[in-house]
């Protein structure tokens, strides 16, 4: 699609669902790229509206109330709090965060589905679902569980198994009982509204598969394969207490799906934020409308929404959806069941004063193409030697030599050498580059930028070496510590998408303020115009510095004059700190301590794991078998197999050759001498040429070893078991 100048951007953020906190997987798939997005563009003074709050509704929310004897609200009330302060501690600054659970949220979703509704745009179905009798309650898919059909894991939900990742129906699970009452379920009729996503399928067509070429592959791809594979109705509707009421007669005890309910919570907290002037951002083809999700949420954002505006008419389309893959941690798949997680709240205070340390490593490390791994060795070697070793380093040395030489105050610059044109002509480009890949959201590649001009600083210093330069020439001395401060000053406006708390500290230290884009969070007036502004290029963001103070703007990175001579600085301070070996250690065995618990828990599941009893027999049938003790004089391995072995045994009645593929369990060192229990009189068969006479009993343990069945004492061989 064709670039477009667009008057206003509004971001969205998926809505993080309520029922826990946030994690390092959903900051990094989503809420980190997208703060940097919106903070790029206000600093280039471009008009942002940023959007988020709260999922409450839903099945999981539901089942985590009643386990803990509470309400939904109880549940939503207690998470929404912490992750809304979890957001802002990490200097994710929405320009509303709020739920929908609100009552502004519950009359905008009614709204919207009675359009649709008193419009034909659904279709009315009746199935059979199951039902749990003993609660009275129809039961979403999370409500059932079950036998996996696939591995055969007790404890499957309807709709996913947990431990082979399976996706599955409420049909396929064997015995599905109610995760409720723990009771044996019936079906019932029941009747719900659906949505006809194939009614959509050529406009989807043409507008993505056409007109969306530049969306990220997977995105890209998920909705072609979907497209592709023919789109199926959807239901909006579900049987259950918590949740927006279906606004028509007849449907008492239904309420809208969380799919359906959730997206329209962005136009909700934008009515809730904007009431006047809300529709400018939603309904205006000037406004640009981007969501940032994870890729599990890739069909609702790119298929099922965007249908469900078309089918109501009078909204805008997203531009783009840029969502990231999985990121996974110390090697596993992140869940939030098991407690495998780094969890947002906890780190903001097991890590007081490092926030910028987690932005920087979940962006340098984003799942930006593939799913990709967070370690803390890692976490630990980026902020030692990056952040410390190379920002840190350059902007302290920079400060403390222009304290020791020049009194604080930014020295003349006026004896140039070629290398100072040489790293003046890199800054430009470096810039260029930076706002290419902000611009078409590649995140991890833009900071690497970022860190290449303090990279270019650092260099640049150890080059010219002032400190010795001051020995003799201090004049050339003022002019490389000019030219370095004028990159710290570059640094703290290429690197505060990326790092603010470590770019409000740099512009203490060089005294100067930014450029901060526009404040909508003006109440019901709808002011926007709320902050100062600096000749024209966007509110000024309050650092306790004087109206006068100097700016910087994002279109002012790389220029050489950004600090003037004689400008007085701060004093300086470190902006990074080094994380110790002890720190990272903690937080290891922690998870080692969990993954332990976890395999632990899943050999006691498996021990329980019983092999379903076979069909009934006589006891006639079983007189026929003739069960003896026997005694293994020879073993050795039968050629080109890897597990067969040859035994010669004493029976008591003969000496016979048994063939049995135990080689992978037993060497035939160990064989030889033991006692086992043999079934005598089975058919002789040939097995690789080898004629052998019975079978050797064996157990079969949970984890498929195979076992001996011996006598717990030594008897005679030919004793008869039975």
């Amino acid at each position: 699609m064709e670039n477009k100048n667009y008057k206003r951007t509004l971001v969205t953020c998926a809505l993080p669902y309520a029922n826990g906190p946030v994690h390092i997987g959903h900051l990094a798939g989503v809420y980190v790229p997208a703060d940097i997005y919106v903070r790029y563009l206000r600093m280039k003074g471009e008009d942002v509206l940023y959007i988020c709050g709260s999922d409450e509704h839903g099945v999981p929310i539901a089942i985590k109330a009643q386990k803990e004897g509470c309400s939904p609200q109880d549940i939503v009330d207690r998470y929404h709090n912490i992750i809304k302060k979890s957001f802002s501690g990490l200097g994710i600054n929405f320009d509303i965060y709020s739920r929908t659970s609100s009552k502004t949220h519950e009359e905008n979703a009614s709204k919207f589905f009675r359009k649709l509704y008193d419009e034909g745009k659904f279709i009315e179905k009746t199935s059979e679902q199951y039902y749990d009798e003993e609660t009275k309650t129809f039961l979403a898919d999370r409500y059932i569980t079950g036998t996996c059909p696939r591995c055969g894991a007790e404890g499957a939900y309807g709709d996913q198994c947990e431990k082979c990742g399976a996706t599955l129906s409420p049909d396929e699970l064997i015995n599905p009982k109610s995760a409720l009452s723990g009771g044996e379920l019936v079906k019932k009729e029941t009747r719900h509204w659906y949505l006809p996503l194939d009614r959509y399928e050529g406009w989807l067509s043409k507008w993505i598969l056409e007109g969306h070429k530049e969306w990220r592959p997977n995105v890209y791809g998920q909705c072609k394969s979907w497209i592709d594979g023919g789109l199926q109705p959807r239901a909006v509707s579900r049987d259950q207490k918590w949740g927006v009421p279906v606004p028509v007669e007849g449907a008492e005890g239904k309420v809208l799906y969380v799919w359906f309910d959730a997206p329209i919570g962005y136009i909700s907290n934008t009515q809730e934020l904007l009431p006047h002037t809300w529709e400018q951002w939603w309904k205006s083809e000037d406004t640009k409308l981007v969501h940032f999700i994870g890729k599990d949420n890739i069909v609702f954002h790119c298929i099922v929404f965007p249908s469900m505006l078309q089918a109501h008419g009078g909204y805008i389309l997203p531009d783009n959806v840029p969502a990231n893959e999985f990121l996974n941690l110390e090697g596993d798949k992140i869940s939030t069941s098991k407690g495998w997680a780094v969890w947002l709240n906890e780190y903001l205070e097991q890590f007081p004063g490092q926030e910028d340390v987690l932005r920087y490593v979940l962006t340098a490390n984003a799942p930006e193409t593939k799913d990709n791994d967070f370690s803390w060795k890692d976490f630990q070697a980026r902020n030692n030697s990056e952040l410390v070793a190379i920002f840190g380093n350059f902007v302290n040395r920079a400060v403390v030599l222009t304290h020791k030489y020049f009194d604080g105050k930014v020295p003349a610059y006026g004896k140039s050498e070629p290398i100072d044109q040489e790293v003046l002509a890199q800054l430009p480009e470096l810039k260029a580059a930076m706002e290419h890949y902000l611009d078409n959201y590649k995140f991890r590649e833009a900071l690497k930028e970022a860190m290449n001009i303090a990279r270019l600083g650092n260099k640049y210093l150890a080059d010219t070496e002032p400190w010795k330069v001051a020995k003799t020439d201090m004049e050339r001395t003022a002019s490389i510590l000019n030219l370095s401060l004028q990159i710290c000053a570059s640094c703290a406006i290429a690197f505060e998408p990326f790092l603010p708390f470590s770019c409000e500290k740099l512009r203490n230290i060089l005294n100067v303020g930014i450029n901060a884009g526009q404040d909508h969070r003006a109440g019901e007036a709808d002011s926007i115009a709320v902050n100062m502004y600096h000749e024209g290029e966007g509110a000024a963001l309050h650092t306790g510095l004087s109206t006068e103070a100097l700016i910087l703007s994002w279109n002012r990175l790389g220029a050489s004059d950004l600090l003037p001579e004689g400008h007085q600085l701060n004093k300086a301070q470190l902006l990074f700190s080094v994380i110790e070996d002890e720190v990272v250690d903690a937080q290891i065995a922690r998870l080692e301590k969990i993954r332990a618990e976890r395999e632990a828990a899943a050999k006691a599941a498996e021990a329980k794991v019983v092999t379903p009893q076979k069909e009934e027999c006589s006891f006639e049938d079983f007189e026929k078998m003739d069960i003896r003790t026997a005694t293994v004089l020879e073993a050795e391995r039968v050629p080109k197999t890897d597990k067969l072995l040859k035994l010669t045994i004493d029976t008591g009645i003969d000496k016979r050759v048994i063939v049995s593929g135990i080689a992978e369990y037993y060497t035939p060192e160990e064989m030889v001498g033991k006692q086992i229990c043999i079934l005598a009189n089975l058919a002789p068969r040939k097995i690789r040429g080898i004629e052998s006479k019975g079978m050797i009993l064996m157990a079969r343990q949970h984890d498929g070893k195979m076992r001996f069945i011996t006598p717990q004492e030594t008897l005679v061989n030919g004793a008869e078991i039975g």
